[in-house]
């Protein structure tokens, strides 16, 4: 219900949210009433002259933000080649922003997500990435027609892959996922596309309950069971018949659930600040935050959940920690910077071990940190302000392939993490493994073959 002739219900100034009821509501309950309940209601803004308020906003209280954002989200994903995890990172203390994207893609915004909503759009988002191969053959097995699935808006395709998820891998409870994910569907495109959602995920709930989800089938020759076992884990074929070939089926399929389970996350303690492992084991333990020290690092620390309530104490905003694996940090091991050192960290980009090593510098040498891609440097320097590392990093942007002839310079340590396909850490990042091309892999392989340092 749309109640446009109120003088307003809610207003912005000086970045704050002001809720006012209207004066025409005085002495009449009813009518309060069915303003306080009303679905959609528009925000007000004032002018910068103090002129009378004027609507901005449509405000739409009944549908979930978390499944409008994880929407938007993954359309933002698949069809704007944004990624997730940079939008993870985004979505954290920017809400205006966020749903600044929720208004122009789906025409209204919700109420702003609190803690518990951004920790779930995270999950959501991820999954529905993650799983998104397996999920598209519960749909298309539902749908009965695949001119149907074929045809649908990208939106109504993303609000089912999010409500099939949400049933299948979460166990979320099917009657409160079938509700929101029709009342979205109704209200961002059109009562039948509800309608349309409410059957396809009422008939995925029975299945799911009897413990009948569409089969999918891993029989035939090599090809066909490596098709079948693509969508059950939801992997490219490619991956699936290479892995095969080389480690055999039960290995590659121990590979595929590796990929798919929920991850664990390291933390280090910024050294360059003076802080050690035992001074985030106290932060971590005065935030309640579930966690165990790493088996071979010291200042490192392993997390498996309570990374939002870390990000929203400010402990990696105000540099007291970095997020950073500990294969990573066990390379910075093997380099084992000293004071006084000169190192040139050849493909720093994004920079944890670099600023690790720079860390480890005590203040006293040089660290250059080479990369072709200068955005990622200037993030890089950024980072290392915060962790008061700067003094001894000095950014190179370059493509080392040219660098390395170009420059002849003598430096005690070098260290060359070339680029790689990523394979290994599948389940950390957050992307499509469906989507991922034999060729992008190989051109990445060439690439780093071609890397080569003077005198090598």
């Amino acid at each position: 219900m749309e109640l446009w002739n109120f003088p307003a219900c809610s207003f912005f100034s000086d970045h704050h949210t002001h809720t006012i009821m209207p004066s025409l509501l005085s002495g009449k309950p009813s009518l309060a009433k069915m303003f306080t309940e009303t679905t959609i209601c528009p925000i007000y803004t004032l002018t910068d002259s103090g002129s009378p308020l004027r609507k901005t906003h449509k405000l739409n209280l009944e549908v979930s933000p978390h499944r409008a954002v994880s929407a938007v989200r993954l359309m933002r994903i698949e069809f704007g080649g944004a990624f997730a995890d940079l939008l993870n990172e985004q979505g954290k203390g920017s809400g205006d922003n966020e749903m600044g994207y929720v208004e122009r893609t789906l025409g209204f915004r919700t109420r702003d997500l609190d803690d518990r909503d951004l920790r779930l759009v995270t999950e959501v988002v991820g999954g529905t990435i993650r799983w998104r191969r397996y999920l598209d053959h519960l749909i298309l097995s539902l749908c009965h027609d695949e001119r149907t699935f074929r045809s649908m808006e990208p939106l109504l395709v993303q609000i089912l892959r999010i409500g099939f998820y949400e049933i299948t891998k979460l166990d979320m409870p099917p009657y409160a996922v079938v509700d929101e994910s029709v009342r979205l569907a109704k209200v961002a495109l059109r009562p039948g596309a509800g309608n349309l959602v409410n059957g396809i995920l009422r008939k995925l709930a029975v299945l799911k309950e009897s413990d009948s989800l569409p089969a999918v089938e891993v029989d035939g020759d090599d090809r066909q069971q490596a098709r079948g076992l693509a969508t059950l884990y939801s992997h490219p074929v490619w991956m699936v018949r290479r892995w095969t070939k080389y480690f055999g089926q039960d290995t590659a399929i121990k590979l595929m659930a590796w990929n798919n389970s929920y991850p664990s996350f390291s933390l280090r303690a910024n050294t360059g600040k003076g802080l050690t492992g035992a001074d985030l084991v106290s932060r971590l333990k005065m935030l309640k935050v579930p966690h165990e020290p790493s088996l071979y690092l010291d200042d490192f620390v392993r997390l498996k959940t309570g990374m939002q309530n870390v990000i929203q104490a400010g402990l990696l905003k105000e540099g007291f920690c970095a997020v950073q694996d500990e294969s990573a940090g066990l390379v910075v091991s093997i380099v084992d910077p000293q004071p006084g050192e000169n190192i040139i960290d050849c493909c720093a980009a994004p920079g944890g071990k670099t600023l690790f090593m720079a860390s480890r510098l005590n203040g006293q040498g040089k660290l250059f940190a080479v990369d072709i891609n200068e955005g990622r440097l200037r993030i890089l320097r950024e980072t290392a302000k915060l962790h008061q590392v700067i003094d001894v990093i000095s950014t190179v942007h370059s493509d080392l392939r040219t660098f390395s002839t170009d420059k002849v310079v003598e430096w005690d340590k070098v260290l060359l993490d070339a680029p790689c396909s990523g394979l290994g850490v599948l389940s950390k990042i957050c992307v499509g493994i469906g989507n991922w091309k034999t060729w992008s892999n190989l051109n990445i392989y060439r690439m780093s073959f071609s890397i080569q340092l003077p005198g090598w």
